[in-house]
């Protein structure tokens, strides 16, 4: 109780140096004088009114590279673009990290109660849920969109800490989807995609609003977890490359030219297959490094994208293919 109460004041005490701060063009000297703190507890409740919600910040930048950037990439490929500004000279490593905060601090302007969101885990998803602000949400849900088992771990765990970040951010309930990432035999996938409690998860997949993912790809150099994390073997990787796979949403693989259907593996991959991906209606796709590129431009092909949040090299490297 007392901490329940701590928290409230601390909020309250955010929420009102916020107003003063933004709404009334107070200077923190003069809102520490008013509250009776120091200008740095002034400070950290200006950081806690935006870490918790209180305070959502948007910039409306005039016309620059970034949005030539975003209005390009729009009018080619009918793709709402958020460029985010990168200067040169930054790793990939430093690049993709800029890259998930912005998406972090993007998706709360989407997602709202009686929502559903649809998350891929992956490096790209679990950097995000690490930057989440709080946004309080009611009749809200976050499922997983494939499983996370191989032969060395259930990825219960890892999968499991990423919803649950989502979930504590939006007070959303979460629905894991406890199935290998791939099966051995398409046959057992068919079996068990029949049983009614994996047909209830995948009736939420398909119900969801939003589906939020990164792409994978055998070229970055912030490796996707699937090509790391002991889920493809010998026989896997040579079929991927006599297939010419490009890179996978969701541990769904396709080509260059966003064919996927008849690639085997996906046969016996636990995503969902491109058909239902393009029935949601918000697609947010999440991708940093000039490296993704060709994984980049075959989730376009494939449809898969409706929303894009990538830094500016990247996106002029797209423009300029």
């Amino acid at each position: 109780m007392i901490d329940r109460a701590e928290d409230d004041s601390k909020t309250a005490q955010a929420l009102r140096a916020a107003q003063l701060y933004y709404l009334q063009d107070m200077t923190m000297d003069a809102i520490a004088r008013e509250l009776g703190t120091s200008r740095s507890s002034v400070s950290r409740l200006l950081s806690h009114a935006r870490e918790t919600g209180l305070v959502e910040v948007r910039i409306h930048p005039p016309q620059g590279q970034a949005l030539r950037l975003e209005e390009a990439i729009r009018a080619r490929f009918g793709i709402a673009a958020h460029v985010v500004p990168i200067p040169q000279g930054l790793s990939d490593v430093e690049r993709f990290e800029r890259v998930v905060m912005s998406a972090a601090r993007q998706l709360p302007l989407y997602f709202d109660s009686n929502m559903t969101l649809g998350i891929a885990w992956g490096s790209t998803l679990d950097a995000i849920s690490r930057h989440l602000p709080n946004k309080e949400t009611h009749n809200s849900s976050v499922v997983q969109l494939n499983g996370a088992g191989n032969t060395f771990t259930s990825g219960t765990d890892y999968a499991s800490e990423i919803l649950h970040r989502f979930g504590q951010a939006f007070s959303a309930s979460v629905q894991q989807f406890p199935v290998p990432a791939f099966f051995d035999d398409p046959l057992t996938k068919e079996a068990m995609w029949r049983e009614r409690s994996t047909r209830r998860v995948l009736d939420l997949q398909a119900r969801a609003d939003i589906a939020l993912f990164g792409l994978g790809s055998p070229f970055a150099e912030v490796p996707s977890r699937v090509y790391v994390g002991g889920y493809l073997d010998r026989a896997d990787y040579r079929n991927l490359r006599d297939e010419k796979v490009i890179g996978d949403v969701a541990t769904v693989f396709y080509r260059q030219d966003g064919s996927w259907k008849d690639i085997e593996l996906n046969k016996r991959a636990t995503g969902p297959s491109f058909s239902v991906l393009q029935r949601v209606s918000r697609r947010i796709c999440v991708v940093a490094g000039v490296q993704k590129l060709p994984s980049l431009r075959g989730a376009i092909a494939a449809r898969l994208i409706t929303d894009l949040v990538l830094d500016e090299h990247l996106a002029e490297q797209l423009i300029e293919v």
